[in-house]
């Protein structure tokens, strides 16, 4: 039996990027994402659905992330589903389903933040505009 297991997301973040790293020293980010649904419903008028996902991005793709996003920023995420159970401290059991980020793409253009370091990448590659210290959002999306 076959079976697939892809999401395409486009969306806003719902929070600033929180970056951490593991004990390897392996960057992750966690980024919270609105997807909007606009529809009509059977009498014609129409309705409006927001779907909030959290997405976990990894290694150079988390770190550009966490330098270049923040609340607002529109985003195209491929990715799969993921799913995650733990047990609270009072024995609940708990699930979520989370999306693992293969590949992020910024959707709109935004000021490099020199204070705050590069990515992994080169800032020749990134810097690619007429405007000074631009990055354009297809330069800084890494492929695994």
């Amino acid at each position: 039996m076959a079976s697939l297991n892809k999401v395409f997301l486009i969306g806003n973040l719902t929070r600033d990027p929180e970056l951490r790293y593991t004990p390897s020293g392996v960057a992750v980010t966690n980024l919270g994402l609105a997807v909007n649904r606009r529809f009509r419903d059977k009498t014609g008028e129409i309705k409006e659905d927001v779907c909030f996902l959290t997405v976990t991005v990894w290694d150079k793709q988390a770190e550009a992330c966490s330098q270049y996003l923040h609340k607002g920023s529109p985003i195209f995420v491929e990715g799969v589903l993921q799913s995650r159970s733990w047990e609270t401290q009072d024995g609940q059991k708990r699930s979520t389903i989370d999306v693992r980020a293969e590949r992020v793409q910024f959707l709109a253009t935004f000021k490099a933040d020199s204070s705050a370091g590069t990515p992994a990448a080169s800032e020749e590659s990134l810097v690619n505009s007429s405007e000074p210290d631009t990055v354009r959002p297809e330069d800084v999306t890494w492929d695994e």
